[in-house]
């Protein structure tokens, strides 16, 4: 069977869960969507969404997704109540050809905010799973929130200043990797729960180093007029821009040096160009440009999934979106993100590393699922005169990790287990020389 990821809208919550009793709105929002589902009226489903949700997701987008959903599952044959977290409803819903977990969030006007469906699992203590630990910073670091506008909303941040210094200290821009990842570096939509970045500030501020981490457009608290389908990749590099002169405006900062990881640090280096920026870190940045990465990807999935990435790929370097999609490829290649997939497919950042004329520091794990060796060493290639630190058995969460792609991806879930210690010193060590 294959696997399908239907994402109308993700939707996450606090996970305290709430009495396991199915609410007389929630039963009569599943009674329309099946009812509307099996007779495939996606339109009728269309009407009873929020005018927040009609914004994010157009009917025919929505309506492309209902239907291909239609004809690879079939019916929707019964659903059966799980649990209410907050103001989302999760049902274990047997379709025809496969069962899912599909989550129901509904607004005060009991309209749909959420329809989320991801494969089930037939395990009781999935839904009284208790949340994950919260990682303590040292006492020695204080914290403060930070907002910075732009012209969408406002990006929020955590701000991380050590207390036992004197004068002025550098700091450090966290960026974060791809996807809906928040200034910890966790993302509960991608099942990411590792708090990298909070680690990170914590080891900075240890060493009388300060850091800003933030969360990305859309994510977190984060507030932005910009919807899904709407948001570019340089949008990301606006902020990041924004977030480093507001930083350099700061007289209590000594030097401004941006980190980005993954995705960010394509984000850092074009941020960085031309701007008040001292020095730049790239960890486990891609040495190509993303839809090279994103093919390579591809390759360990199904063949209809990798073929249909494919043409999908080839339709956009013609500046064409694909609405027609397989609903496995939504979790990458939805259309409302192709024109995002577009903007970003634009940059190498081998061509793009050149440009930059401050301090580098690229770091890479031998044991990254997502990120390999040979990527980092193509922009050692492309900057020379930038150190290259290859960190043995680190993954890509920063994490110590076999090679092992289960035990590997375990770590991903392990929010109190400690970043690299090779990692953290060449950092730190870093920043400190920079000038």
């Amino acid at each position: 069977m294959k696997k399908v990821s239907f994402l109308v809208l993700i939707i996450c919550f606090a996970t305290k869960l709430f009495a396991q009793t199915e609410p007389v709105n929630y039963k009569a929002a599943l009674s329309r969507f099946k009812q509307f589902y099996n007779n495939s009226k996606p339109d009728s489903i269309f009407n009873y969404f929020s005018p927040e949700m009609k914004a994010a997701l157009p009917l025919e987008s929505f309506k492309t997704t209902t239907l291909q959903l239609k004809t690879q599952m079939g019916d929707l044959v019964d659903a059966d109540f799980v649990k209410l977290a907050s103001s989302v409803a999760s049902y274990k819903a047997t379709f025809k050809k496969g069962t899912f977990l599909l989550n129901i969030a509904l607004n005060t006007k009991d309209q749909y905010t959420g329809l989320f469906l991801k494969p089930y699992e037939d395990d009781a203590a999935t839904a009284t799973k208790p949340a994950a630990p919260t990682f303590t910073m040292d006492p020695s670091i204080t914290e403060t929130p930070v907002s910075v506008k732009n012209l969408a909303g406002s990006i929020s941040g955590t701000l991380a200043m050590p207390k036992n210094v004197t004068g002025k200290v550098p700091v450090v821009l966290i960026i974060a990797g791809s996807g809906p990842t928040d200034r910890d570096g966790n993302s509960p939509k991608l099942g990411l729960s590792a708090n990298i970045y909070k680690m990170l500030a914590n080891e900075l501020g240890k060493s009388g180093i300060a850091s800003l981490r933030y969360d990305k457009r859309l994510v977190g608290q984060s507030v932005s007029s910009t919807t899904e389908n709407q948001i570019r990749f340089e949008d990301y590099v606006e902020d990041a821009v924004n977030l480093i002169n507001f930083l350099n405006d700061d007289e209590r900062f000594s030097r401004v040096i941006v980190l980005g990881h993954s995705e960010g640090s394509l984000v850092g280096m074009l941020s960085s160009i031309d701007e008040p920026v001292k020095g730049f870190v790239s960890v486990a940045g891609a040495g190509d440009s993303a839809d090279i990465i994103l093919t390579e990807q591809m390759k360990s999935q199904p063949t209809h999934i990798s073929e249909g990435f494919k043409r999908m790929l080839d339709s956009l370097k013609k500046g064409k979106t694909t609405d027609n999609i397989d609903p496995s490829l939504y979790f990458v290649a939805r259309p409302g993100i192709q024109k995002y997939l577009m903007s970003w497919f634009r940059y190498n950042p081998a061509r793009e590393i050149r440009k930059l004329k401050i301090p580098i520091l690229i770091v890479q794990g031998t044991t990254d699922l997502q990120v390999k060796v040979t990527d980092a060493e193509k922009l050692k290639k492309a900057k020379s005169d930038a150190i290259l630190d290859i960190i043995p058995e680190m993954n890509h969460v920063l994490k110590e990790a076999p090679a092992d792609k289960d035990k590997n991806i375990a770590t991903y879930n392990q929010p109190d287990l400690p970043l690299k210690p090779e990692f953290v010193k060449a950092v730190i060590s870093f920043v400190k020389k920079v000038r």
